[in-house]
């Protein structure tokens, strides 16, 4: 916190361009709450399409009512700031029963120092006691977009009869592309809930080995894994391959692999984000945001039908129930870099241009307590 009891922001100037601005908190307001900061996930991918400029919010207009993206204005113009989404703050202000001051909660209220929060608007939750809370950074939305990957693969399954996010991995033969965190959290969750096999694909033998270490079998791109694969699994007569592919990296010929990698009558579940589409097939436009098949699991939607009993809340207690059975692992690999919040211009810059690779990088402001 500065001396007049402002913050810090993260601020995208340009492409290539960040740096970090003050940030105006203001007074909290009757019913509402203030933290600081103690943790602040980077998301690799989202994220850093606006230091690089290919985000398709900063080319045209999306029109949501409609759900199309069309020419015109750009939605998002530079400085971008507030991006990021997996935050943990401890509240040290409060005028609500909400929520007590000392309270670990998990937010997604961008790259602060500090946060004014209302609880009518902004959505929080309370971490347990027992939870390791840079851990916490997943609770809020990377946890969940993981979970309804899951719960979509359910709803292929079943329809609206789900009852357990696993219902759709369960005994069966599971493939994750790409072992960036999505994927790594999406391993970890078809793992947790007895998938009978579970491998993982990905072009970087030091993530393959991140996805090892947490229990998975992995495969290299170059070792053509659909050749090795259908001849693994078999079903049936003329029936080979994955159950069920979770596509866990924004990238065409990731998708193109998925496809390869399934059984007849299979089902790709799509979490990817394609900023550069796939040829004329624009991928990161109306196909992520309108959640079309594939089955694409975009965490703005849980799968038709199931909303009312599979909600965010419910996504998020799944998300650290996993953090309780596997946090030890998650937290020795996944977690790679840990910077104070004075470093993140210079690590965004060094990721976006592959000056620098982290598997998951946290901001935090106390990192010689963190052991790292």
């Amino acid at each position: 916190m500065t001396d007049n009891g402002n913050g810090w922001v993260l601020s995208i100037e340009g492409p290539g361009e960040v740096t970090l601005a003050e940030d105006k908190l203001g007074e909290v307001p009757d019913g509402g709450f203030r933290v600081e900061t103690t943790h602040s996930g980077v998301s690799a991918g989202t994220e850093l399409t606006y230091v690089k400029g290919d985000n398709p919010y900063l080319s045209s207009t999306w029109d949501p009512a409609l759900g199309l993206f069309q020419q015109g204005a750009p939605s998002v113009a530079y400085p971008v700031r507030g991006i990021g989404y997996m935050q943990v703050g401890m509240v040290v202000e409060t005028r609500t029963r909400a929520v007590e001051e000392g309270a670990l909660v998990a937010m997604a209220y961008g790259h602060r120092t500090g946060y004014v929060a209302d609880p009518m608007q902004d959505r929080f939750v309370e971490l347990p006691g027992d939870l390791d809370p840079m851990l916490g950074v997943y609770v809020a939305h990377m946890g969940p977009i993981c979970a309804n990957g899951l719960l979509h693969a359910a709803a292929d399954l079943y329809g609206q009869n789900v009852h357990q996010l696993g219902d759709g991995v369960r005994g069966r033969r599971v493939v994750v592309m790409g072992a960036g965190v999505v994927g790594l959290l999406t391993a970890s969750f078809a793992l947790a809930y007895g998938a009978a096999e579970v491998v993982v694909v990905d072009e970087t033998p030091a993530r393959l080995a991140v996805a090892e270490a947490l229990g998975a079998d992995v495969l290299a791109v170059a070792d053509d894994p659909a050749v090795e694969l259908k001849r693994r699994w078999r079903h049936g007569p003329n029936d080979r391959g994955a159950d069920v592919v979770f596509q866990c990296r924004g990238q065409a010929r990731a998708l193109a692999l998925a496809l390869k990698l399934l059984r007849p009558q299979g089902t790709a579940i799509d979490l990817a984000f394609y900023t550069h589409g796939a040829d004329e097939v624009r991928l990161g436009e109306e196909f992520h945001h309108n959640g079309l098949s594939l089955r694409c699991a975009q965490i703005g939607r849980v799968p038709r039908g199931l909303a009312h009993a599979w909600d965010r809340e419910r996504l998020s207690h799944e998300t650290v129930d996993l953090l309780r059975r596997r946090g030890d692992l998650l937290r020795r690999h996944v977690i790679t870099d840990v910077v104070g919040f004075a470093e993140a211009p210079q690590l965004l810059a060094d990721l976006a241009g592959r000056r620098r690779h982290a598997v998951q990088a946290v901001l935090c402001d106390h990192v010689e307590d963190e052991g790292r």
